[in-house]
């Protein structure tokens, strides 16, 4: 398993320690960090993913509430609720991840740590992000 994907997974142990401990996201990422011994050389990126959730949540919220037909946010499970968070900022805001590959390893993320049916069910709801953006020409850096 590659870096990122390791890093990707412990920003959303820390996303999910969140959605049920809400706390200072800072410190919530030092203790899960440490309760969980993540090395040192992913939590940065790690790091990133995390605080820019955070930051922007609102935002990611209303893209994941108008992409997520016939779901209401606060009724989707933590975990996909927090990899869709996650992956719709890689998506919006990390101009060095191709979209596809945000929304692939959200997909296996929720596959490893969802319900049975989470893959199949963030890959709807972020392949709806990606073509709402797309056609609102929001999509910069995400044409290929």
């Amino acid at each position: 398993m590659g870096r990122r994907r390791r890093a990707r997974e412990l920003a959303i142990q820390v996303l999910f320690h969140l959605e049920v401990n809400p706390a200072v996201p800072e410190e919530a990422f030092g203790q899960v960090c440490e309760n969980f011994g993540a090395r040192k050389s992913i939590r940065p990126f790690s790091r990133e993913l995390v605080m820019g959730v955070c930051e922007k949540r609102q935002d990611l919220d209303s893209l994941i509430i108008s992409a997520s037909k016939n779901w209401r946010l606060e009724r989707m499970p933590y975990v996909d609720r927090s990899i869709l968070r996650m992956a719709t900022f890689e998506i919006l805001f990390r101009e060095d991840i191709p979209p596809k590959v945000s929304i692939d390893e959200a997909v296996e993320i929720g596959k490893r740590f969802g319900a049975e049916d989470s893959g199949s069910f963030i890959n709807g709801i972020l392949d709806n992000i990606y073509n709402a953006l797309v056609q609102d020409g929001r999509a910069g850096k995400m044409e290929e």
